[in-house]
């Protein structure tokens, strides 16, 4: 079978998710998988996988707002470690491990390594969407759109085959790019959902903006996650760091109030559960999960946070129902019948894939 190098974005917890759901099926399938990550994605599956620590891009917000030159020095930062890593991933797992195709899930290192060593390059994320789909987009947004898709190019040069997860389904713009639904931790699709009182919040970073608002529902109990506090202020509930106790929440909350992630935003609409979706100004996918979220009438986008916002939100909730009990849940199953298609014989459609895309103008 194949020799796999599977390298997936450390940033957030939606790759290393995704990423702890296809490990599995591809070990069990006899392949021979290295992961590569860093930071949370590292930190997350180091103990389950055989995973090597290199560095990664990071991104840092205040208030809800990538903050620019703080995310730059950050990242120069970082830099020289970054470097040293690269020379290591490359002889340990290239060199020495020798593989047949690399997968990656937006993480740049592997990608550019399987482009210089001449691999086959799978992707398997969501950010392809904004690359090999056509979707609806605002006329605000074109511009950002245009840039997004320019860094994608430039984090994932020239993919082989694209294996996208979305909650829209639009035209792909190439025979080598593929649209399945979103890959749901098995914690989620086993779960049962139910319908309590309170409001999930969930807040990356500080978001004090966010909290102001919601103190003007004094009827209303929000249960905050993501803030780093813990107590209870008026109608907010600060919860700590909890897996089985965010999951237990999310099950039972009438309705989801959180920044525009892709991945609570998909755990969301598999429980059927109203989101009012905050996206990170700076964040070009965030500000597209809100609007096709709004466009198909599943949530809301919370772009112009207010109190009249929020209480129209919360005064839909029936309607939002209603259009969520049309949203067809599917499991991982065609993905994964595609991923074990694209690896057999020592992943030689992969390989067929590459070469047609050499043969190819550069998209």
């Amino acid at each position: 079978m194949a020799k796999i190098v599977y390298g997936f974005s450390g940033e957030g917890s939606g790759h290393a998710s995704r990423t702890r759901e296809v490990l599995p099926h591809l070990i069990a399938r006899g392949h021979e998988v290295k992961a590569v990550s860093y930071d949370r994605g590292y930190r997350n599956l180091a103990n389950d996988f055989d995973v090597f620590e290199t560095e990664g891009l990071h991104i840092t917000t205040q208030d809800n707002r990538v903050h620019v030159l703080r995310t730059f020095l950050e990242n120069l930062r970082r830099l020289p470690n970054g470097l040293q890593r690269l020379k290591s991933l490359k002889q340990e797992l290239f060199r020495d491990f020798q593989p047949d195709c690399v997968i990656t899930d937006f993480e740049p290192m592997t990608a550019y390594l399987a482009l210089t060593t001449d691999r086959p390059l799978i992707t398997l994320d969501n950010q392809h969407r904004m690359r090999y789909m056509r979707y609806p987009c605002p006329p605000r947004l074109r511009k950002d759109a245009m840039v997004t898709e320019a860094v994608i190019r430039t984090m994932v040069p020239r993919p082989s085959v694209s294996l996208i997860t979305t909650f829209y389904f639009g035209e792909v713009k190439n025979d080598r790019a593929f649209l399945f639904p979103p890959i749901l931790r098995r914690e989620v699709r086993e779960a049962r959902s139910t319908s309590e009182e309170h409001v999930l919040v969930y807040m990356t970073q500080s978001f004090q903006g966010l909290l102001e608002v919601l103190e003007a529902f004094p009827r209303e109990r929000f249960k905050v996650y993501g803030s780093g506090r813990e107590g209870r202020q008026g109608p907010l509930e600060f919860q700590g760091f909890s897996y089985a106790g965010f999951l237990n929440d999310l099950c039972g909350a009438k309705a989801v109030i959180s920044t525009a992630g892709f991945t609570l935003m998909t755990e969301a609409l598999h429980l059927g559960k109203p989101q009012l979706a905050i996206p990170m100004r700076g964040q070009f996918e965030q500000e597209l999960n809100a609007f096709l979220l709004d466009d198909r009438g599943l949530g809301k986008n919370g772009r112009e946070l207010t109190p009249q916002l929020v209480g129209d939100f919360l005064y839909r909730l029936p309607d939002f129902r209603e259009q969520l009990a049309t949203y067809e849940s599917r499991d991982n199953g065609a993905l994964e019948a595609k991923l074990d298609e694209l690896l057999a014989d020592d992943a030689a459609l992969a390989r067929e894939y590459a070469e047609r895309r050499r043969a190819s103008r550069p998209s």
